[in-house]
């Protein structure tokens, strides 16, 4: 073999290295943002579900309207736009915080702890949640991929060269996962 040809063959395998890179990075990308979109279904489900659970609450539990005040403010807040991941995973960690407050108000109600509008609507949220939070798993496992990819050599010369940026992860910080964990005290 002559040494133009050893050439051209060393160029073919670096440009199909590239390419096959590029589009590794491009199928990553569009993964998160499909995983980004099931989190958003998802989130929207729950915004949708929380009127129809604090109407049903306000009827048995009419003097606790501070505690219903306190999820449709988060609500609303976890509904705004927000500027980075961390801000979208505050938002919902607070939401989160407030419908356990709901819940926890039940035991103090026995009608609407058997009322069936509130069971189903309950019901719904807890599947929502954990809808949610595999959506969160599996978007954090394609970021964890791409970010990889991004930080590997060889490929983050083709991350570089592509302006193929690092992703943000959705993840509590650890004060709101540590508040998280902590029961909810409801107090009369």
């Amino acid at each position: 073999m002559s040494g133009i040809t050893i050439a051209v063959i060393i160029v073919v395998i670096i440009a199909v290295y590239f390419v096959v890179t590029y589009n590794a990075f491009v199928m990553l990308r569009n993964r998160i943002k499909e995983a980004w979109s099931d989190i958003e279904v998802q989130m929207k489900r729950r915004y949708d579900l929380i009127p129809n659970l604090v109407e049903t609450v306000k009827g048995y539990a009419a003097h606790e309207s501070g505690t219903l005040e306190k999820v449709i403010q988060a609500r609303n807040m976890a509904m705004a736009p927000h500027e980075s991941m961390q801000d979208v995973a505050k938002s919902e960690n607070m939401l989160t915080g407030a419908l356990k407050s709901i819940f926890a108000l039940s035991e103090s109600y026995p009608d609407l702890k058997a009322n069936q509008n509130f069971l189903e609507l309950q019901r719904e949220l807890r599947d929502t949640e954990d809808k949610l939070q595999a959506a969160r798993r599996f978007y954090n496992g394609n970021v964890l991929a791409y970010n990889t990819k991004a930080e590997m050599f060889p490929s983050n010369a083709v991350a570089g060269i592509f302006h193929f940026e690092k992703e943000e992860f959705f993840e509590l910080d650890e004060a709101e996962a540590e508040a998280a964990k902590k029961p909810v005290s409801v107090k009369f």
